[in-house]
């Protein structure tokens, strides 16, 4: 392939990312940050994460089926708890969730081990 070619393809995508990056800009400014639009993506984007969190505690994949179900629960009540007793603090509750998770995990594997 030659510079050219590699070039075009370059100058392409740069120019077909900044047509769609233009267009949201245009589009946000007449959609209210407070109406119903925003509102419905608000909680449609929560009830996909709630999905996909019920997914990987009930349908785990791969390494997280290896934890028991009582692992990977406890593991979001303490997410939950954190992020309540933080005052609604998404990192706090995201870093207990995995930490928890994470001890938890080696202390069961651990375990196996002896």
């Amino acid at each position: 392939m030659s510079t050219q070619t590699l070039w075009i393809i370059v100058i392409g995508s740069i120019l077909s990312t900044f047509i769609w990056r233009f267009l949201g800009a245009v589009v946000v400014r007449k959609i209210s940050a407070q109406g119903d639009l925003f509102e419905w993506v608000t909680c449609v984007s929560y009830a996909m994460v709630a999905g996909l969190v019920f997914r990987m505690i009930i349908l785990p994949q791969s390494e997280l089926a290896t934890l028991s179900i009582g692992v990977r629960v406890s593991a979001v009540v303490l997410a939950f708890a954190a992020y309540f007793l933080f005052k609604r603090n998404l990192l706090a509750g995201v870093l207990v969730g995995s930490l928890s998770l994470s001890l938890m995990a080696g202390l069961s594997v651990g375990a196996e081990l002896f």
